[in-house]
């Protein structure tokens, strides 16, 4: 089976560290994002993943080889240009003949790949996205009226929102509707989906997930490396 790792943004808010190390390479615990993310994949039967690179991309290309210390083989693709999100799979079409897994390069989970591929590949769908439930505490009571008057108060309720994982599963058929050689994000890919209103699955992922965007992300990523990621690093 065949996955893509988007390893090919700047990093910028994760500044300074980005500066010499590309956001993909930083390290968690042991081992850097993308070798927990390769090794999570294998564990699933991944035998073949795509480094989409941009930034660093040599960096990459020397630090993980041709992946046989993982037992995958790891195949680096480097962009000329930025191509968004989307616009790098154009790169790998002629070797993604059947559905594939993408993810983000900063994004870590430990999901299990084997019910969110089956569910995918169960949909008539060209697109199945994961998505994680985001509960926000909410610092104030919020008050609900009619006119001049109070109807009820609800104390300080949680806020529930759905946030877009950056895991997703394609099929080869969805290169009909990414063009080659452009900018193209994943944003785009789906609001022109639903636009032209073809079906698009979700998938909901209830295990550990966490996008590390921020500094604030990357501490929080080292102090849950142990209880989720330790199995699969040692």
């Amino acid at each position: 089976m065949k996955a893509v790792i988007l390893a090919g943004g700047l990093g910028t808010r994760l500044k300074p560290f980005t500066e010499v190390i590309p956001k993909p390479l930083l390290p968690i615990g042991e081992k850097a994002v993308l070798e927990i993310q390769i090794e999570h994949l294998k564990k699933f039967g991944f035998n073949k993943i795509f480094l989409a690179t941009n930034y660093k991309s040599d960096y990459i290309k020397n630090f993980f080889g041709d992946g046989s210390r993982y037992g995958v083989e790891l195949i680096v693709s480097r962009e000329e240009k930025s191509l968004g999100t989307a616009g790098p799979l154009t790169l790998l079409k002629s070797e993604l003949t059947e559905p594939f897994v993408v993810m983000n390069g900063d994004v870590l989970s430990n999901i299990d790949f084997e019910k969110f591929y089956n569910f995918a590949n169960e949909k008539d769908t060209l697109l199945s996205i994961s998505i994680k439930k985001i509960i926000m505490p909410y610092a104030f009571g919020n008050i609900f009226f009619k006119d001049d008057f109070v109807t009820e108060i609800e104390e300080k309720p949680d806020i529930i929102t759905y946030a877009l994982a950056g895991i997703y599963i394609m099929k080869p058929g969805i290169f009909s509707l990414i063009p080659d050689n452009t900018y193209f994000g994943m944003d785009t890919l789906i609001k022109n989906m639903l636009s032209a209103k073809l079906p698009i699955s979700k998938y909901e992922l209830i295990e550990y997930w966490l996008d590390i965007g921020r500094i604030d992300d990357y501490e929080i990523a080292q102090k849950d490396f142990r209880d989720n990621f330790y199995e699969v690093a040692k």
